[in-house]
């Protein structure tokens, strides 16, 4: 009986000495964890507070604060906030996988077909899929130059009606909606053959439509979604956030799936293949995988990557380079298909003495607040050169 005290009072014993080793090893690893600077925190909502438009500069004034890396919680989410150039490449090279999943945020859901594009997908076997056809097919060498000449024509035709406008003397022009139109085209015709702006368009109404779908789906893209970081504000949609991704979704599925079905009807031999026939043609031999979800979901991103991004990037440019016109003439030889010919075909100024308003606005690509305006006026030493158009 004796010797049973004695075990009973050893194991207590024991088993309390191992508590407080383990005890003291977790305070240990806490203590000696590294974790990157960060600003005081609310309950429950973290540094949801801190959020103001635009994003970047927010981020902007916390990295000066807090350094190139630092933390923040939004909501139950952690954020890893990276601004310096050699750890993002770290992050993207020596530690590409641990980066590689993507947030389940509500836009994945109900924009990005239950998270299966490549842009939501998680990394695996179907997001390795999906970006192999991306690099083969899309951005591939041998397919960009395909449509080398799509890119061509429908720059001539932007400048061709600069030129209709403004020979003679400086005419006021809207480069937004112009630079706009231009991407439409070109990745519309690379996606299914057809144009969808410009005087050779049948359906305006159609074209309409598409530009309000990718305006609202890029507005929902860049939304910040309260219920993505505090879920008990998803049991009441609040905002109507949900509400309204749903019926963007079902509008861009339905204009999405008339791209194929006309696609199907019109595919034939001797037809240059656009990026629908190429994924009809995998349709056929992988049916089970290649679905209609699948195909309307690349085409989705390839809207997204291209329209919004390409006419962002060259508004943006010409801005900065009204601001500086001596840089204009350095710029001739240095920079793309369209800039370059909107540099060398015109002349170009500022509306006014005051220099170009270069505030940005919200959303994904970053867009300027006021569209840029600015006065055009043809170079008559390119008159011979854009009769040829």
């Amino acid at each position: 009986m004796q010797s049973e005290s004695w075990f009973y009072l050893l194991s207590v014993i024991s088993i309390y000495v191992i508590l407080l080793y383990l005890a003291k090893y977790r305070k240990q690893s806490r203590n000696t964890k590294k974790h990157p600077p960060s600003p005081p925190s609310l309950p429950v909502i973290g540094h949801l507070h801190l959020i103001k438009d635009p994003l970047h500069r927010m981020l902007e004034d916390l990295s000066c604060k807090y350094g190139p890396i630092f933390g923040l919680k939004f909501g139950y989410r952690a954020i890893l906030v990276i601004s310096s150039p050699s750890a993002v490449e770290e992050c993207f090279t020596k530690h590409d996988i641990s980066f590689a999943n993507r947030p389940r945020l509500l836009v994945g859901k109900h924009l990005n077909y239950n998270y299966t594009t490549i842009a939501a997908a998680s990394y695996g076997q179907h997001w390795r899929i999906l970006r192999r056809l991306s690099a083969i097919e899309i951005f591939s060498t041998t397919r960009l130059n395909m449509f080398l000449s799509v890119r061509r024509e429908e720059t001539g035709s932007l400048i061709k009606n600069l030129c209709q406008e403004s020979r003679g003397d400086f005419v006021k022009v809207e480069m937004q909606t112009r630079l706009s139109e231009l991407s439409f085209n070109i990745i519309m015709r690379m996606i299914c053959g057809k144009r969808y702006f410009g005087v050779e368009v049948e359906n305006q109404e159609e074209a309409r439509k598409l530009a309000e779908m990718v305006k609202e789906a890029f507005e929902l893209a860049g939304a910040s979604n309260p219920g993505d970081f505090l879920s008990f504000l998803q049991w009441i949609d609040f905002g109507g956030v949900e509400k309204r991704m749903k019926r963007v979704h079902n509008t861009n599925d339905a204009f999405l799936q008339s791209v194929i079905d006309e696609s199907r009807q019109k595919s034939g031999p001797g037809k240059t293949k656009t990026l629908v026939d190429v994924m009809l043609l995998l349709q056929e031999s992988e049916p089970e995988y290649y679905s209609d979800e699948i195909l309307k979901g690349m085409i989705l991103q390839l809207l997204f990557a291209g329209t919004d991004t390409t006419s962002a990037t060259i508004e943006w440019a010409m801005s900065l380079l009204l601001n500086h016109p001596e840089a204009l003439k350095k710029a001739r030889d240095e920079l793309g298909l369209c800039l370059a010919g909107l540099i060398q075909c015109f002349e170009w100024e500022r509306i006014g003495e005051e220099l170009v308003d270069l505030t940005e606005s919200k959303g994904l690509t970053m867009p300027k607040a006021k569209p840029l305006e600015a006065m055009c006026k043809l170079d008559e030493r390119m008159t011979n050169v854009l009769n040829q158009l």
